[in-house]
């Protein structure tokens, strides 16, 4: 048996960021409009730190304003939103992105409901969230938009598969069986208390691994050519001593037995980054009433 094409998440990321500058370009040339995203990182979490600065990299190279707001993690609850109040407000910001997770002492849902949804660029605002899920034009989610694009990459055309989504959070994996409904993919979620849960993910033409558990979807849960997409990102150790990154799929069984599979690292996780540009790109076009350039 032959293995499976690995989908190239780098590749696929690089394009969208080109398309992406030229749209600013042309926003720019046109309207005058540079698009602005705002990002805010509480406390030192140092892959948090790593993340944002990579974002803002990502930003300015694109063309766009670069906010970046670093604030101590003995920030208060009424401090942030009494900066995202300021953010909303700013007509340079068309995207917010407040980098989670928080420090404990701050509740998650006041700060996702306090960003304008017209600003929500990472699209987990519940009237995002209720836009999406009901077919409207929304600011959707950046990684599950991301698979979606991988997913079509592979299968070129997903209409009638029969998707198998693991994992039902919030952030991945309920707006990714939104976005593979409008794809008329026939679509389940399933999860840890799921029965039979190898059994269901062999049902899969496209099965997407969303738990943020090591390795856990062995090769024998894959059904033979399905397109497989790993959104996990998980660090372990190593024999010597050292850490490796991994995703939630056993790639090395799995491999044997798709018929695509994103890897891990360089699978979802430029896409995602992408996609936040992507999103902010949009968000500046809906508040500017210029219609977007074609990504």
């Amino acid at each position: 048996m032959s293995k499976a094409n690995i989908i190239d998440g780098k590749a696929l990321a690089l394009s969208l960021r080109a398309s992406i500058a030229e749209a600013v370009a042309e926003l720019t040339d046109k309207h005058q409009l540079v698009p602005g995203l705002a990002v805010v990182i509480i406390g030192d979490d140092p892959a948090s730190q790593v993340y944002v600065r990579s974002k803002r990299k990502s930003t300015e190279k694109a063309g766009m304003a670069s906010f970046a707001h670093t604030l101590p993690g003995s920030t208060s609850q009424q401090e942030l939103l009494d900066l995202i109040a300021g953010l909303n407000a700013d007509p340079a910001v068309h995207g917010i992105l407040v980098q989670l997770p928080l420090p404990e002492h701050i509740d998650e849902s006041t700060v996702i409901c306090a960003i304008e949804p017209a600003k929500d660029v990472d699209g987990f605002h519940p009237m995002n969230a209720g836009l999406l899920a009901t077919g409207q034009p929304a600011l959707a989610p950046c990684t599950p938009v991301g698979s979606v694009m991988l997913a079509r990459q592979a299968a070129r055309n997903l209409s009638g598969l029969e998707a198998v989504i693991i994992g039902r959070s919030n952030i991945v994996g309920k707006p990714l069986a939104q976005l593979l409904l409008r794809e008329n993919c026939t679509v389940t979620l399933a999860h840890s208390r799921t029965r039979d849960l190898a059994g269901v993910a062999r049902r899969a033409d496209l099965l997407v691994a969303a738990v943020g558990r090591p390795e856990m979807v062995k090769g024998d849960w894959v059904k033979p050519g399905a397109v497989v997409i790993d959104v996990g990102i998980n660090r372990i150790a190593t024999d010597d001593g050292g850490t490796r990154l991994v995703g939630d799929v056993d790639f090395g069984e799995a491999v044997q037995v798709a018929g695509a599979i994103t890897p891990v690292p360089g699978g979802v996780g430029p896409m995602t980054i992408a996609c936040l540009l992507r999103n902010t790109v949009q968000a500046a076009c809906a508040i500017a009433g210029v219609e977007m350039p074609k990504l």
